[in-house]
């Protein structure tokens, strides 16, 4: 394939081991624990379909979009990991009239539940979302007469049926080491028992938990505690769980090729035709304190897969199309304008999102 513009590559063998290594934790672990991969990541049928052959039945999307395009892709047990937005209704009704498809909503009031009993025409199953620490969405997990209240609201109505409590432990992307991330896990879930013990004790059974965040589920070696996991991130890994420590670099499973525009060696800089509409702004902090926008590597085999991290060079800057790379006179002597670089993204969700995926793992 020839690259003439900033393009998303996907290793496929890179993918399928990360796919099974965190099913395979799944499996391994206590009890009878769904693994529900968020497909927000990728937002591709061909690389659902690399789950689908590994056996995976059921996953989560994060918009009402995303459901309605991997329902008509063949997918029948789907998760809207966020809040019912109240404005897409209808189209929510649409899905939810498909006969083949296990369709779960999230809430967190009794407001957004009286309205989906008003205006849905087909049944539903309801997660209530618990914020445990993260402090975006969901009620607070100690607020538990609050939790009560929604789950008497869905338990009223003929059209929902209330599964369980979700959380998103998403604070564990600012932790400053493994042992703290594991430390949120062990936090979640017990927190998420505490007000699954409470619901109990008020008459309610067959309630289900189900956490979902790569650094937490990347660094504990057993689950415990929940029925379901739902991390997506894990599938292509990034910088930032590199950065973090939860994966190995050899795990970062999709980079951006970019073309070189510019170089100069009086500064030793390089201009790639790449910026934060293909890698996103997202950035981390390197241990000199400098910002680093993505890592550099070379390409191999054709543009298709990319070697090992080029030492002391890093994107430090980028503009609405360009990156700016940071290097030394070592490594700017082999690059000339035309080459492809292979940029590491820092958040690979957002890089995924921005240059989208095709069939076959690469956009066209």
């Amino acid at each position: 394939m020839k690259i003439i513009k900033p393009t998303l590559i996907v290793n496929k063998d890179r993918v399928m081991k990360n796919i099974l290594a965190m099913k395979q934790k799944v499996e391994n672990s206590p009890g009878q624990i769904r693994f529900r991969p968020h497909f927000k990541t990728h937002q591709s049928a061909q690389i659902g379909q690399w789950f689908r052959d590994s056996g995976i039945t059921s996953i989560a999307v994060s918009s009402v979009d995303m459901a309605s395009y991997f329902a008509q892709n063949g997918w029948e047990d789907i998760t809207i990991a966020v809040l019912v937005n109240p404005l897409e209704i209808e189209v929510i009704n649409q899905l939810a009239k498909t006969f083949f498809l296990d369709l779960n909503l999230l809430v967190d009031s009794r407001e957004i539940v009286t309205l989906l009993n008003n205006e849905l025409k087909h049944p539903v199953k309801l997660w209530i979302k618990i914020d445990t620490g993260y402090h975006r969405t969901g009620v607070t997990w100690d607020q538990k007469d609050d939790i009560l209240g929604i789950v008497n609201a869905i338990k009223r109505s003929p059209r929902l049926h209330f599964r369980g409590l979700l959380t998103h432990a998403g604070h564990s992307y600012k932790a400053a080491s493994s042992k703290e991330i594991k430390g949120i896990y062990d936090d979640t879930v017990s927190k998420m028992n505490e007000v699954r013990e409470y619901l109990e004790k008020k008459g309610f059974s067959n309630i289900e938990i189900s956490i979902g965040d790569t650094p937490t589920c990347s660094i504990v070696n057993k689950f415990y505690g929940i029925d379901e996991v739902r991390c997506g991130n894990f599938v292509f890994y990034d910088v930032m769980q590199f950065f973090l420590g939860t994966c190995q670099e050899e795990n970062i499973a999709a980079a951006v090729a970019c073309p070189v525009m510019a170089r100069y060696p009086q500064r030793n800089e390089i201009v790639i035709y790449g910026g934060a509409v293909h890698l996103s702004k997202d950035s981390i902090t390197g241990k000199n304190n400098q910002k680093i926008f993505g890592l550099v590597t070379l390409p191999q085999n054709d543009n298709q897969e990319w070697g090992p991290i080029i030492k002391d060079t890093y994107v430090s800057r980028l503009t609405q199309e360009h990156g700016i790379i940071k290097t030394d006179s070592e490594f700017i002597k082999q690059i000339n304008i035309g080459d492809i670089l292979m940029i590491l993204p820092v958040h690979s969700c957002l890089a995924a999102n921005l240059l989208k995926i095709a069939p076959g793992g690469q956009n066209p």
